[in-house]
């Protein structure tokens, strides 16, 4: 090959290398989409309310916030588990994973990151990482009307198995989320859990 037929083959190779470079486009960030669970259904231990005794302990309904479904068995890779009022997280007392828990003040549409101050907990002996009982974690229960409640800006902040942040909000208690003006306890099935979660699934703080 002659000198000129290596000039022009250098010229070649650097616009095709140049043309190539200037072709690269950024894949477009996908915007989160929050995930709605309607009705999942988790009813507590059975009790003689004679005597307070229980007669029967129900299961834990455990669920994948990583893969938004409910799990068959607490064996399985599951972030949170409903039992009647009482939510678990997988880990410590709960659970053989790595799962946290922080309950934060504030509307599930106003948090776009993990707070500073959010205490991050795991279900131990001393304490779960959702507290239970009315006004602790994430609900109020009317001793009048028997009726029990989200707490208004409340949001659950969870860190899964794998280490990823999610953010969530109970919505209702009771099937096919009803308007509370019309819930009877005695006749409005519960508990069906209606939840709605977003996850960040790459391990950012930011929702």
């Amino acid at each position: 090959m002659n000198k000129w037929n290596t000039l022009y083959a250098g010229i070649l190779l650097l616009a095709l290398s140049t043309s190539c470079g200037e072709t690269e486009v950024e894949e477009p960030e996908i915007a989160l989409q929050a995930a709605m669970v309607e009705n999942l259904h988790a009813p507590g231990d059975l009790m003689d309310r004679s005597t307070g005794v229980i007669t029967e302990v129900r299961p834990f309904r455990y669920f994948s916030l990583e893969d938004n479904r409910i799990v068959d068995s607490e064996q399985g890779d599951w972030d949170i588990g409903f039992k009647g009022t009482t939510i678990i997280v997988n880990s410590g007392s709960s659970g053989p994973g790595t799962a946290q828990a922080s309950v934060v003040t504030g509307t599930f549409d106003e948090i776009t990151t993990v707070p500073s101050a959010a205490d991050f907990k795991r279900d131990g002996e001393d304490g779960m990482a959702i507290p239970t009982g009315s006004g602790n974690g994430w609900y109020n229960y009317n001793p009048s009307s028997h009726i029990i409640s989200p707490i208004p800006g409340r949001v659950l902040l969870i860190q899964t198995n794998k280490g990823n942040y999610a953010k969530l909000e109970i919505l209702s208690y009771y099937q096919d989320n009803p308007p509370l003006a019309e819930v009877d306890p005695r006749t409005t099935p519960s508990p069906y859990y209606t939840f709605r979660f977003l996850l960040q699934p790459n391990g950012s703080l930011d929702f």
